[in-house]
């Protein structure tokens, strides 16, 4: 075969582990499994924390909005220059805000898969464990992360999703021994997600610390350990303290005996991963793996550390999250290793493993939205019945209304988690879901969420004197009803679920 072909067909070839080139033909093969993970695991712009993240970029784009409740989206926009950049390049690009959110959320995942062939391509050497890498985090873009409530990629845009492509290239850019490009990685996910950069310059320093460590001398590990840096610890208040037992996933002794698996589980895998690499020879990927484990180490003792109530204050940076980079780590080594060993060259075993994997993660995700369509794309008409009543607000109310709903309305049936203020884009009291989240982070939050917790406690029997009070003590001027409790008031919208009343 000709030299030219066989570079052309051949998955196989080795890699210098410093240098290395990206093809057209490889960038397209990215997109089109880019492509492939949103049918898999689905879009979904306007769920979960995108309720947090949404409002805050909308409110920069039409400072009228939202002129109640700011602070429940606005302390996290003010962390982090999200908001701020989707924001700009609203402006500069006039897409659609509908738009621009797919386009940000297909390159967030483009740039994860991209990071993740350039990694397994650097420490297995070959495009086949390239592509096995990136082809087994595509497919496992929705796994939970031991019990951290994160997966790898979340079904809509929000500062993880940037920070997620973002720290992963900054891992490529340091194994590469490219620092500059991996400082500039560092400061744009500092600038996006100061949480996360820490986790990924946290690990970029203990792979740079451990090139310089022979790898034969174990004893070495206990240095790294003194890095621990104990003064993160500050006192916490009994204010404080009440309103991050709200979030169960903050606290190690809460979590199931399988989300400890998922925590223990890494430090097996990755020294398996470094045995194998040791003999084949893989200095690189021995190094990486080397310093996976300690790094996870220093963090899970940081995070065993929150159990005990001095130190409980320091669930406030949720240190259980290192496990993120390290999920993604594992599955680029993992697919890479299983392409060179198992798969191979032959289509059919390719098929065998990753059509029924992606069949199993298409179903989860079924599960978790099963009220709503699985591609909630711009030009698609919504069929959630919440979401038509918010998108409906959102045409057919006045800017400065002020809502009252069901303060668990993101947890019942059917309304698959989807977030009032992201889409009506109008202002709400306060809810026991994510502003409760909130809460957990900025606690100055703590008495408002409170007192509006309080006003709407036995919302299922509220009568109208209880509306009536809302509109009095609150400013509430519509409500969000089950459909068929209007209790005598105007309601302009109903369908089959819900309807939206006026409170006079």
């Amino acid at each position: 075969m000709p030299d030219g072909l066989r570079q052309r067909f051949n998955f196989e070839e080795t890699v210098s582990p410093v240098k290395q080139r990206t093809t057209s033909r490889d960038v397209l093969l990215l997109l089109g499994l880019t492509v492939a993970a949103f049918v898999v695991h689905g879009y979904h712009p306007y769920v979960e924390d995108a309720e947090i993240y949404l409002p805050g970029i909308k409110k920069m784009l039409h400072p009228e909005m939202y002129a109640q409740n700011t602070g429940f989206f606005a302390s996290h926009a003010g962390m982090t220059l999200f908001p701020n950049l989707i924001a700009a390049s609203i402006r500069v690009t006039h897409l659609p805000f509908d738009w621009a959110l797919l386009l940000w959320q297909f390159l967030c995942v483009f740039f994860l898969l991209l990071a993740s062939w350039r990694i397994g391509r650097l420490l297995l050497g070959s495009k086949l464990a390239a592509w096995g890498g990136a082809a087994l985090v595509a497919s496992l873009l929705t796994l939970p992360v031991a019990g951290t409530a994160l997966y790898i990629m979340d079904q809509y845009l929000n500062t993880r999703s940037l920070s997620a492509a973002a720290v992963m290239m900054m891992v490529a850019s340091i194994i590469e021994r490219r620092y500059i490009p991996a400082v500039l990685w560092g400061v744009f996910t500092a600038a996006v997600h100061p949480l996360m950069f820490v986790f990924g310059a946290g690990f970029g320093a203990i792979l740079f610390l451990v090139r310089l460590t022979p790898v034969h001398k174990e004893q070495r590990d206990l240095v790294f350990a003194a890095l621990l840096p104990l003064s993160l610890f500050p006192p916490m208040s009994p204010q404080y303290h009440e309103a991050l037992l709200t979030r169960s996933y903050f606290f190690l002794a809460r979590w199931a005996w399988y989300e400890w698996l998922g925590l223990l589980a890494p430090f097996a895998v990755f020294w398996c991963f470094g045995r194998i690499a040791r003999k084949r020879n893989l200095l690189e990927m021995e190094q990486v793996c080397r310093a996976a484990n300690i790094f996870s180490a220093i963090m899970a003792v940081a995070s065993l550390l929150t159990m005990l109530p001095a130190f409980e204050r320091f669930t406030l940076l949720q240190p259980m999250r290192y496990l993120h980079p390290m999920y993604i780590l594992m599955a680029v080594l993992g697919g890479g290793l299983l392409a060179q060993s198992v798969l191979q060259r032959h289509a059919w075993r390719w098929l065998v493993l990753f059509v029924p994997l992606c069949g199993g993660m298409f179903y989860a995700q079924r599960q978790v939205f099963p009220g709503s369509q699985h591609l909630e794309l711009p030009w698609r008409a919504p069929s959630n019945p919440w979401v038509q009543a918010f998108v409906w607000i959102r045409q057919n109310t006045p800017p400065d209304a002020y809502f009252a709903l069901n303060p668990r309305h993101m947890d019942l049936q059917g309304e698959d988690e989807h977030g009032f203020r992201a889409l009506s884009e109008r202002s709400m009291l306060a809810d026991a879901a994510k502003d409760s989240g909130v809460v957990t982070m900025f606690p100055a939050m703590a008495d408002t969420w409170k007192e509006q917790m309080r006003a709407q406690a036995g919302w299922s029997g509220f009568q109208r004197q209880d509306f009536a009070r809302l509109h009095r003590d609150y400013g509430v001027t519509w409500v969000v009803l089950d459909q068929g409790n209007t209790l005598g008031l105007a309601c302009p919208y109903r369908n089959q679920r819900v309807e939206v009343c006026r409170v006079d």
